[in-house]
């Protein structure tokens, strides 16, 4: 699943690794893209067919009722795959790693958002910032509660002490805050476009790097750069 940044020779020889793009550094690695690619399109999906489900408006329109329901209840079950086989790329197990060290800039970082400071170096951080961390913290907790609730619709019987209408309850309350969640990390993403770029072709630049993110060379051990091409440290 990883990517390499090596290429084959006609002879069928491996050559060096291509240098990298001048002025950007990597940020994400294939692998990485694809699960964040997959998994929002699976949330994506959830969202939109429970809206349809939930919203009487949306309902009548698109209509469908069953068919509805069975695809929100399979991209619901497969929404944790991506991250199960992104497990497989050490890039990936690397940037879980550091989405759950929380240091001292983190804290920092949390002081100056609160009193809304935006110039740079206000917001010190890693590779991730601490509005990055809470959220993939929170979202990896809201999902496999979503998960459980869900399966409890689906199968009544699974937890005789659970009632149906208590998942249900939890299921719809969370279905919300996930929503508005979503919306908060699309709106800061279009702020970025930066980020957004990093995302879809895995390489940032290095000045946006230096100021947004100035820890994250300091944070990143040499085993975890470049841990996708199989090369040492790239990430300075």
């Amino acid at each position: 699943m990883t990517s390499t940044d090596g290429s084959t020779a006609r002879t069928g020889t491996a050559t060096a690794p291509r240098p990298e793009r001048p002025g950007r550094i990597r940020r994400f690695s294939r692998a990485e893209r694809l699960v964040h690619g997959a998994t929002g399109w699976l949330m994506l999906i959830c969202v939109v067919t429970a809206a349809c489900l939930y919203l009487a408006p949306l309902a009548q329109l698109v209509g469908r009722r069953h068919l509805l329901v069975t695809v929100h209840e399979w991209s619901g079950i497969l929404l944790p795959l991506p991250f199960l086989l992104g497990l497989a790329s050490p890039a990936f197990r690397a940037d879980l790693r550091r989405l759950n060290r929380f240091a001292e800039y983190d804290r920092q970082w949390l002081r100056a958002a609160r009193k809304r400071l935006t110039r740079p170096g206000a917001r010190p951080a890693g590779k991730f910032n601490a509005g990055q961390k809470l959220y993939a913290g929170w979202i990896a907790g809201a999902v496999l509660v979503m998960l459980a609730t869900g399966l409890l619709m689906w199968f009544t019987g699974l937890l005789p002490m659970i009632s149906r209408t208590s998942a249900i309850f939890v299921h719809d309350v969370l279905a919300w805050a996930i929503g508005a969640v979503l919306i908060g990390h699309m709106r800061k993403a279009y702020r970025d476009p930066e980020a957004r770029l990093g995302m879809r072709t895995g390489f940032v630049e290095r000045d946006w790097a230096r100021t947004w993110h100035r820890h994250w060379p300091v944070e990143d051990p040499p085993a975890a750069r470049g841990a996708d091409s199989g090369t040492a440290g790239r990430e300075r």
